[in-house]
């Protein structure tokens, strides 16, 4: 089954498909591993002795953690873009707006491959 494009626009080709997936891979992989490092830094800060500081260097530390926190979440979501991105190539709906149903748009998904909806629906999405 070949993935749907916009008219106008050239089939997919296997090529074209194997070059997303693996940039895709490619970039979970990534992911992981920044993850796996921001887990381990935050669980070293926070295993070292908070003897001598005063109530800012507390405070700082804090607003530190919760930022490198945050950091991770936003990676893990990025991730979880991901692989829903590498999910839809594998159940062959990738290419397919998540809410009306149609055509992405090739060029689109080339320049963003973790887009799930077509350029109007994501109009509509941001102008709420």
């Amino acid at each position: 089954a070949s993935l749907p494009v916009r008219p106008g626009e050239d089939p997919w080709t296997d090529a074209e498909v194997a070059e997303v997936r693996a940039e895709l891979r490619a970039e979970a992989a990534a992911l992981r591993n920044e993850i796996g490092l921001a887990e381990s830094e935050i669980a070293e800060r926070d295993g070292v002795a908070q003897a001598g500081d005063d109530e800012a260097d507390a405070s700082s530390k804090l607003a530190q953690r919760e930022h490198d926190l945050a950091l991770t979440q936003n990676t893990r979501e990025l991730l979880d873009q991901t692989e829903h991105a590498l999910a839809r190539i594998d159940a062959g709906t990738y290419g397919e707006c998540e809410s009306c149903g149609k055509p992405i748009g090739k060029a689109r998904l080339q320049a963003f491959p973790r887009a799930t909806l077509c350029v109007e629906c994501k109009q509509r999405q941001e102008r709420r």
